[in-house]
């Protein structure tokens, strides 16, 4: 499908399944060779890193585990700016190493909270992986040390990412049709 509905909003084909998984692929060898020897912890940010995670770690051929954290910060197709956690860590992280792996980097406020939290309990080291980065909508500095794509500001849906949680189950990213 090229074209597809959610609600009241028209998506286009943006990104397709294969250049998903080729950009997947490119981020594992660059964390494969980076924590060679390491055994980092993988920090799937949910519910939208929920397939970006699971084809990272399939795709990852270093010893490395899992955990999972939930954060909110939208409301339909605007970021509301006020973060709440929802679900959080129970691993201990003092000395260990980080990978956040979300599903889209937009403003950076989600990120900057999860900074911030994690920080306090004295990993060895952070480091972000996400799907998605929108350079252009930051309102925080955050370093993306893996990003498998940058993209200009425009509203996207699928491969876990969601419009009032619809789409996520698409294989494709879709763009909204202004």
């Amino acid at each position: 499908m090229s074209t597809i509905k959610i609600n009241d909003k028209v998506f286009n084909i943006s990104i397709t399944h294969e250049m998903i998984q080729e950009g997947v692929k490119r981020v594992a060898d660059e964390i494969n060779k980076d924590y060679k020897g390491r055994k980092p912890l993988l920090l799937g940010v949910l519910n939208g890193s929920f397939m970006f995670t699971a084809d990272l770690m399939k795709n990852l051929d270093i010893e490395c585990e899992i955990s999972f954290v939930k954060f909110s910060s939208y409301e339909g197709t605007d970021t509301t700016g006020n973060v709440r956690q929802l679900i959080g860590l129970t691993e201990s992280i003092k000395g260990r190493d980080i990978i956040i792996v979300e599903d889209i980097v937009d403003t950076g406020l989600t990120m900057q909270k999860i900074l911030d939290i994690l920080t306090v309990d004295e990993p060895q080291s952070i480091a972000i992986a996400s799907l998605i980065l929108k350079p252009a909508r930051l309102k925080v500095p955050v370093y993306v040390k893996y990003s498998v794509f940058n993209i200009p500001d425009r509203f996207i849906v699928g491969y876990g990412l969601d419009y009032d949680g619809l789409g996520r189950n698409l294989p494709n990213i879709y763009e909204v049709v202004e």
